[in-house]
């Protein structure tokens, strides 16, 4: 079906319901970042293949919407001439709709929204859906993934299935509550101990769980994925039932208070307990805290998953140094050698998101995913961005370099584009803060240097990162619209500041970060810092070290000494070589 025909077939759908609308968000039953592909409903749908979005559809009209980091990849994906294209955040869905069609019949799946975001559409008639119009168009639509959950080793988890269980079980009593819905696969992943590989590039097994104030539970899954070493790991404190039950489980709470995050999760979870009787006890999803606050074994394994991932990545810089000017390598071509070097790393099982590998303009688009069709070689003398990740059974790591691939010296403005960018970078690299501090008060040290140019960037600074789970995990992040969620000891944290010319070139500069306590002789309370995580070297090429303060500078040259001492004994010759003149002094 071409574009047209898809959005004609959702529009014959919507009159069969009586719907004057539909709302079509990129979620999936979940509602997580990363979704299975027969939930690809928006990409389906419009071309747009971006990981945040929504489209709404009425006879017609039709409005794509996304953030900063799409908005040049929606332009290029989508036709104008079928989508009206907004910023999400400057242009709210809710208000488009409301002055588009005030009064209408809008459609909604319940299972593909949260209760706070339904409740964001005022002005129209909203209406769920039992059957979403927009599967009943999509008849080639993929099956859903069926392969098997499994347990994931306590040498990794560092804690076992039952006393998070318990753990998690005396908050809920504490709160005065019966049990608490958890809908993230993540979630699951991190209770009970089990992973999977239903969604591409995050290891989860989908599935919806019960987790009650005993510290007993019920994990709804798709019989296929159930595996008899699955039932053993679990115990019999936990009860395993088809997803066709959750229902009739849900049913059954009727007068008991239940735990539901109105922010998160589905609201035909909320219409459901409600219906039954249930009493509602808004707050957060009670995994998500305790998920974030990686214990002593997944720190141990973020490092030592750190150190094979800077092996594999300066083994990749050093080749990249004398492949890229020749122009025989291509955006697609660096980015498989990438994973060929990761893939020679001990417990790697694969990338944590498609890598985003972007020369020379390309590089401006924050989230480009390169493609047979807009591939091209990798030039002499231009900006190249690699942003890549991997997955290991122990840690999970994503890291961004920028590279001037020469033979001749980078541009000035250039030099002053990406030192900013360094400069912020280290900025809250070095940053001491106290306990009780968010991300969002943490945003502006990556920013100043380019504010100061009047230079910005449109996107986060920074996002939680799992333990062999998410690579973008909450519920803290650093940004200027962060929630308000104080940093704690044992979250990883992405670094990340950069700087984008549209048409010219983009620059990103990221490490993962461990908060860590911080020991500051005399002070009234606990303070906090950030444990660098990441061993990779920055192009010295891209540097102007007049426009490092010399705590700045310092910080640079002590890091990347620490990245020669702990990578130089892993390396090979050619590499080894390489890296030490990548860290030298400046």
């Amino acid at each position: 079906m071409t574009p047209a025909e898809k959005s004609n077939a959702l529009r014959q759908g919507l009159k069969v319901q009586g719907l004057d609308g539909f709302i079509v968000p990129r979620a999936d039953e979940h509602l997580g970042e990363y979704v299975p592909a027969c939930a690809e409903r928006l990409a389906w749908l419009t071309g747009f293949t971006g990981s945040a979005g929504l489209a709404i559809v009425l006879a017609e009209r039709a409005c794509l919407f996304s953030d900063g980091r799409y908005i040049l990849q929606m332009a290029e994906q989508t036709d104008p001439a079928l989508w009206e294209r907004r910023h999400i955040i400057e242009d709210k869905p809710e208000d488009w709709l409301r002055e588009a069609a005030p009064g209408l019949r809008i459609g909604y799946d319940p299972w593909l929204i949260s209760a706070a975001g339904l409740k964001r559409f005022t002005g129209v008639e909203m209406v769920p859906v039992t059957a979403n119009p927009v599967d009943a168009a999509w008849t080639d639509r993929p099956a859903p993934p069926l392969a098997p959950a499994v347990p994931h080793a306590r040498d990794y988890t560092g804690e076992d299935a039952a006393a998070k269980r318990a753990r998690l079980g005396e908050q809920l009593r504490a709160a005065g509550q019966d049990a608490a819905i958890l809908t993230d696969p993540a979630s699951l992943a991190w209770l009970f101990n089990i992973r999977g590989t239903d969604v591409e590039f995050c290891p989860v097994a989908l599935g919806y769980a019960l987790l009650r104030a005993d510290g007993t539970a019920i994990l709804f899954m798709t019989a296929q994925k159930v595996t008899a070493a699955l039932r053993a790991h679990l115990t019999t404190d936990v009860a395993v039932q088809p997803r066709e039950t959750l229902e009739a489980a849900l049913k059954a709470l009727s007068g008991k208070t239940v735990r539901y995050d109105p922010a998160s999760q589905p609201v035909w979870f909320e219409m459901t307990l409600r219906a039954a009787g249930a009493i509602i006890a808004p707050g957060p999803d009670p995994v998500a805290l305790p998920r974030a606050c990686k214990n002593a074994v997944e720190q141990a394994g973020a490092r030592t998953a750190h150190l094979r991932d800077g092996v594999a990545m300066v083994e990749f810089l050093s080749w990249l140094s004398r492949a890229a000017p020749s122009g025989a390598q291509s955006e697609m071509t660096a980015a498989a050698h990438l994973l060929d070097c990761r893939a020679q790393g001990a417990l790697f099982r694969g990338e944590s998101f498609p890598a985003i590998s972007g020369a020379g303009e390309h590089g401006a688009i924050i989230h480009y995913r390169v493609t047979p069709q807009t591939d091209r070689a990798l030039r002499a003398n231009e900006v190249y961005l690699i942003d890549s990740g991997g997955q290991y059974l122990d840690g999970t790591t994503d890291i961004t370099r920028t590279v001037w691939t020469g033979p001749d010296p980078a541009p000035d403005n250039v030099r002053d584009h990406a030192t900013r960018v360094l400069a912020g970078h280290i900025a809250l690299a070095m940053a001491v803060f106290p306990q009780g501090v968010a991300g969002a008060h943490l945003d502006a040290l990556a920013r100043a240097a380019l504010w100061q140019a009047g230079l910005d960037y449109d996107h986060g600074t920074g996002h939680g990162v799992g333990s062999y789970l998410s690579v973008h995990e909450g519920p803290a992040g650093i940004s200027r619209a962060a929630k308000p969620v104080p940093l704690e000891a044992g979250m990883i944290l992405s670094n990340e500041p950069g700087y984008y010319l549209p048409g010219a070139y983009g620059i990103r500069l990221e490490n993962l970060l461990l908060v860590q306590p911080a020991d500051l002789p005399g002070a009234a309370k606990p303070f906090l810092r950030f444990e660098v995580l990441t061993l990779a070297p920055f192009d010295r090429a891209l540097i102007e070290p007049a426009l490092l303060a010399p705590a700045a500078r310092a910080w640079l040259n002590d890091y990347h000494a620490r990245v020669r001492a702990e990578l130089t004994p892993h390396l090979r010759d050619e590499a080894r070589s390489w890296l030490a003149g990548a860290t030298a002094p400046l």
